[in-house]
């Protein structure tokens, strides 16, 4: 069997950039580029809010925009909580806890001791700045610990927690993140990259070059940062860092493939090479496009995370492609063909891709392709089925996958003093209406106590302590009682604090499901109807990657399950969905698109999928492995939402590369015929070869 001789694109620009001297000066051009990028890249904006799913407009962000407004209001608690071991207290360790407030006093004035009713326990409370960045509160509260474990006495364990603790743990998660993961994600490439090429230096030419393309994206990303005064942390370079790797070595490794497919045809490697390019260029740009476009789409979102991800991973992709269908194929071709030794790709030699397996495979599926198709599908289906008990949000004490201080410290409270205690309840109100409000608040069950705190001409601040610990069911059904109790007293009190954010969080994510996924999955078909000019064709392969992403968080939510979580974070199915229709869909562009190309040779749909299987079977299971590994490398950062979405983007990546595309698709294809190209003109009948030109 003989594959079908490609001409080279010539409308893809990105041809003409490949020869004898053109290609050293793209490479030299790229590296003064890059340099310069780097050298004078500015820092990133950084805050808090960088990771917030928390919209500006949401009752508890007004309440906390309000009572940043009130005196005092620039401080944060700081809870210090004091216990031996479950035994009671001595009236020792009392006097020497109630002796640290004078240790403290250059960190601020500290509460008496605090004693629980049953003696085992004591907290000592104290104002911290709020009004500072996180580097400035990181060093606060480790000056606090520092202190108090240096006059803690003996056998007496002290913890920190309050709002000002949990946001230095949550920063602490990312401390060296950028190193580690980049360390991590760029040795799972070079693994990959070596088991796939068995080369002992082909793989370093993709790697270098999809490694400069990261450090170019991850600076870009600190430029836009400044630019638009937008904040970024870790958890969102981290994410972009992934797309670049993983959708960069994707493309990488579709180049080099046809590369080496036609090194067999040319005896020029330039001349090879611009016909690679090419051929494989616009499923690349069809693909990335895909992918970007949806991203770009997530800017719609309410949530500032998740807009700023799509933002972050769209200028990712844009330059992860630029890099790969630019800089990539002049560095290749620069060595010459000694680059793939000992497998060197010879002119006239024969390719061994139609006997091999997954030209094997392909026929296997196509011969009884609706039994092999009911089978695929009914398997997807019942991974699918644990959705229908899948919940979103996830408490305070379960964002870690790695418990620190700050929540192991809310446990430990929670056994003698009320549970909402290191985490109150805010209501904003009217000063006239401030006890009206207290008096409700106090009516409502789950509340513990209710006081005002402080007020001015046009606020009031009353702080409600909840029963329940933060986080829990328990403390998010008090909240929601709280807002309809209040809305007698004063209509216009807003109800702020972690619970309260919790639960406008769960709704704003909910919106932007709602909103987001029919853009994206619109986005999905436009860009597979340009590329393959064929409704019945993008209907079924988008029908397939929805399919695959159901499975997968299916999959995903059983894991999680077992490993004793109660939730998904609010973030994972919406960001799980864009990148595995975006990304997963990218197998089926970059399957289909040769199959056409087979098939307007063959005149068979069935032939030409085939065919199309078995010439990027290979390369496209490669990158498939390789993406999922990228997105499992997620896992380094100790955040709950990183892992839940490695997880489910690298099981669904696998499910869509070894199942989807390998099976499910030419099934498809086999199952409809001719029609699955309709309305194009290979869904008529014609003669083998009649649209070869």
């Amino acid at each position: 069997m003989t594959s079908f001789d490609h001409r080279t694109n010539s409308r893809v620009p990105f041809v003409h950039l490949v020869g004898r001297k053109r290609s050293i000066l793209v490479v030299l051009a790229a590296l003064v580029v890059s340099v310069l990028v780097m050298m004078f890249a500015p820092d990133p904006v950084e805050g808090s809010g960088a990771g917030s799913n928390l919209p500006d407009d949401a009752e508890s962000a007004l309440a906390k925009k309000a009572t940043a407004q009130l005196p005092g209001a620039e401080d944060a608690p700081a809870i210090v909580v004091f216990s031996r071991d479950g035994e009671k207290l001595t009236g020792q360790d009392l006097t020497a806890i109630a002796g640290l407030r004078q240790d403290l006093a250059d960190l601020g004035e500290a509460s008496p001791p605090v004693p629980s009713e049953d003696g085992t326990l004591a907290l000592l409370a104290l104002p911290l700045p709020g009004d500072v960045s996180n580097d400035e509160n990181a060093d606060n509260v480790q000056e606090l610990r520092d202190a108090v474990a240096e006059w803690t006495p003996d056998g007496v364990t002290a913890e920190v927690t309050g709002g000002p603790a949990v946001q230095a743990d949550l920063g602490k998660v990312f401390d060296g993140a950028d190193t580690r993961l980049l360390a991590v994600t760029a040795g799972v490439v070079a693994l990959l990259l070596l088991i796939t090429y068995r080369s002992p230096w082909l793989w370093l030419v993709p790697l270098a070059v999809i490694a400069v393309a990261d450090r170019v994206a991850a600076v870009s990303l600190d430029y836009a940062s400044n630019l638009l005064d937008k904040p970024i942390d870790g958890s969102i370079t981290g994410i972009t860092s992934v797309l670049v790797f993983g959708a960069g070595t994707n493309y990488a490794l579709l180049v080099i493939a046809r590369y080496r497919e036609e090194l067999r045809r040319y005896e020029d490697r330039r001349d090879a090479m611009r016909h690679a390019v090419g051929a494989a260029a616009p499923a690349i740009l069809s693909s990335s496009g895909t992918v970007a476009l949806a991203l770009v789409a997530l800017t719609l979102a309410e949530s500032p995370f998740v807009s700023s991800i799509g933002a972050a991973g769209a200028l990712g992709i844009v330059v992860a492609v630029l890099y790969a269908l630019v800089v990539l194929p002049s560095a290749m071709v620069l060595p010459g063909r000694w680059l793939f030794w000992p497998f060197v790709p010879r002119q006239g030699q024969e390719g061994k891709e139609y006997s091999g397996f997954w030209g094997r495979l392909g026929t296997g599926v196509t011969r009884r392709p609706a039994v092999v198709l009911v089978v695929s599908l009914a398997a997807l289906v019942a991974m699918a089925l644990p959705l229908l008990g899948l919940k979103t949000g996830l408490g305070q004490s379960e964002q870690f996958l790695d418990e620190p201080e700050s929540i192991s410290a809310q446990k430990t409270l929670s056994e003698g003093f009320p549970g909402g205690l290191s985490s109150p309840t805010t209501v904003v109100t009217s000063p006239d209406k401030a006890e009206d409000v207290v008096a409700a608040a106090k009516q409502v069950d789950g509340v513990e106590d209710a006081t005002v705190q402080g007020r001015d001409d046009r606020y009031a601040e009353v702080s409600v302590t909840l029963s329940a610990d933060p986080g829990t069911d328990d403390s998010l059904d008090t909240i929601r009682d709280l807002r309809v109790a209040l809305d007698d007293a004063d209509p216009k009190a807003l109800v702020g604090g972690a619970d309260a954010e919790d639960i406008d969080e769960r709704a704003t994510a909910a919106d932007d499901r709602a909103l987001l996924i029919p853009i994206v999955l619109g986005v999905v078909l436009v860009m597979l109807l340009v590329l393959l000019r064929s409704v019945v064709a993008a209907v079924l392969l988008a029908s397939t990657t929805v399919l695959s992403y159901l499975s997968a968080l299916g999959v995903g939510w059983l894991v999680f399950r077992w490993l004793d979580y109660s939730a998904m974070d609010v973030s994972t199915p919406l960001l799980a969905f864009i990148f595995l229709v975006a990304l997963g869909v990218d197998y089926n562009i970059f399957l289909t698109a040769r199959a056409r190309e087979e098939t307007a040779a063959t005149g068979d749909a069935t032939d030409g999928i085939v065919r199309a299987l078995a010439v990027t079977g290979g390369v496209i299971t490669s990158a498939g492995i390789l993406l999922a590994a990228v997105f499992t490398v997620l896992g380094v950062l100790p955040l709950v939402l990183l892992a839940q979405l490695g997880v489910v983007v690298g099981f669904g990546v696998l499910l869509d590369t070894l199942l989807v595309r390998s099976v499910v698709t030419p099934a498809l294809v086999a199952v409809t015929g001719r029609w699955f190209w309709w309305p194009n003109r290979l869904s008529k009948p014609h003669a083998p070869g009649a649209h070869a030109a």
